[in-house]
């Protein structure tokens, strides 16, 4: 059974306590949100034992008393940049989000674009929510934000924004991505808000780093990892240890902008800002649920292992930039980790290889392997019949339902017929199945086939398997292995020579 690190339900219950001391205290609280609100999969993985729905399960629990804004600056819609995690881009990723929090009973407010300046697809955007009755705002860039404090805190600043009336003592700030204005927008609606006399608070709930725990702790350590694109830098918190004398860990982006955003906080609202840390901003509890240190530990270096496969993968397909593999290279090397450290990539390359002596050719077939939660190592190759992610599934739902390998799972009519789809009707040039089409395969042939119904039901404990392929995977099998919750590394080579049949 897999050991867990980190209590869940303390965490909820401590965070969504500390969240509403805030609000009393300053009566209305923007709260911005970091990360993800829901399906947050590295703190899933960083912290075995974390619900990845824990931040919006506590937001769940407050929530006849917040509502939500969703920013999204205009640059990123207008270049279609995708989330790595859904393969979607931001503005449908937006869409995805007010369905989900619909869902989990959350009102969401409005979604405002920030620094707008009527780029067409955006406009596109725009009227696409306004067709749906969401209520769309727009912001304009402030010249000299955040540090020319004067001009922001004004009428030519703050004041040319349009104000989002809001109705519940909690408002949560959140968006797709980094940089996205949520502390623009949180800033801007704290100054209208005085304007109208009224007094309202920020506050910050960013997951990592974790502020309690030391600043070498791999932990944080896989914090950087996840963010060398952004070239983050965790770093103490001199400006809580010289107000309370006290180490936290911060990273350098809040450190270095703290100063200005209090003296923004102080203008706005006349008064000595109560904050004296970046650090005090934050309502991040995380680090008080962690129950046993070194699992926390282990699965943080497998999450640093996991990230550098990334990275490299991400360099080859041109979206990451050489700093971001050198840096991520370095914290490989800091943390004295191999990427033979992570179980299944030995396996995937060792069976590559022994395959490559047999047929004797110039390129490596694609090899994934999987390491099941118990430890059990199975491997797939790609065939004729099927690519490597589809055979490394059915050898692993066989395994784990102690079906024997000669007995067969799908029917070869099924399998002939879905081939011939693909090639005689849609023209497609891949005629091997992949990890979407066998698993509809596979659900068929449950209706008939007892084996095939008993392996069926074990997909479920596919959840947590760790996986590794020798190949960079295509998108469709990349979705289908993350929607059954595998966490899966590649090595950074491609498929084929073919630029868009891969």
């Amino acid at each position: 059974m897999k050991k867990l690190g980190f209590d869940s339900k303390k965490y909820i219950e401590e965070q969504s306590k500390y969240i509403l001391e805030r609000v009393n205290n300053d009566g209305k609280l923007y709260l911005e949100f970091g990360g993800k609100l829901i399906g947050d999969k590295h703190a899933k993985r960083v912290l075995p034992g974390f619900d990845e729905d824990s931040k919006i399960k506590i937001l769940q629990k407050l929530k006849d008393q917040a509502e939500i804004i969703i920013c999204a600056y205009a640059g990123d819609i207008e270049r279609n940049k995708i989330r790595g995690d859904y393969g979607i881009t931001y503005d449908m990723d937006i869409l995805k989000s007010i369905d989900e929090f619909k869902d989990w009973g959350l009102e969401v407010n409005s979604v405002v674009i920030t620094r707008y300046t009527g780029q067409p697809a955006t406009k596109v955007f725009i009227n696409k929510l306004e067709k749906r009755h969401i209520k769309v705002y727009t912001h304009e860039a402030i010249d000299g934000y955040p540090y020319n404090i004067d001009q922001i805190v004004s009428e030519e600043g703050f004041g040319r924004n349009p104000y989002i009336p809001t109705t519940k003592p909690i408002v949560v700030v959140t968006a797709p991505g980094a940089g996205s204005g949520k502390l623009a927008t949180s800033l801007n609606q704290i100054y209208h808000e005085s304007l109208l006399g009224r007094a309202a608070g920020y506050a910050k709930f960013e997951t990592f780093p974790v502020w309690n725990i030391p600043l070498k702790h791999p932990l944080n350590i896989a914090y950087e990892a996840a963010t060398v694109d952004l070239k983050d830098v965790n770093m103490i918190d001199s400006f809580h240890f010289e107000a309370y004398g006290e180490v936290a860990v911060n990273y350098n982006r809040d450190i270095e902008t703290f100063p200005v955003i209090k003296r923004i906080i102080e203008r706005i609202t006349r008064h000595e800002s109560v904050f004296k840390s970046p650090t005090d901003m934050g309502v991040n509890r995380v680090g008080f649920g962690i129950v046993d240190d070194e699992v926390v530990q282990e699965a943080s270096k497998q999450e640093i292992i996991r990230r550098c496969f990334a990275t490299e993968v991400f360099f080859k397909r041109g979206l990451a930039d050489e700093d971001a593999v050198n840096r991520i290279q370095l914290i490989m090397e800091e943390m004295e980790l191999k990427k033979e450290d992570r179980a299944p990539v030995l396996p995937a390359r060792e069976y590559a290889a022994k395959l490559n002596q047999t047929a004797n050719v110039s390129k490596s077939p694609a090899v994934m392997a999987f390491e099941l939660n118990d430890g059990t190592i199975v491997t797939g190759r790609t065939s004729e019949l099927m690519d490597s992610s589809a055979a490394a599934i059915l050898n692993s739902i066989k395994i784990l339902a102690n079906v024997a390998d000669e007995i067969p799972l799908l029917s070869a009519n099924i399998l002939e017929t879905i081939q011939t789809l693909k090639k005689d009707n849609l023209h497609d040039k891949i005629t091997s199945l992949n990890a979407n089409e066998v698993l509809i395969a596979l659900a068929i042939s449950a209706v008939t086939n007892p084996a095939a119904q008993l392996c069926y039901d074990k997909l479920v404990e596919l959840e947590d398997v760790q996986a590794h392929s020798t190949v960079i995977l295509n998108k469709d099998d990349e979705q289908t292995l993350k929607k059954l919750g595998i966490d899966v590394t590649c090595d950074p080579y491609f498929s084929s020579e073919n630029l868009f049949y891969l």
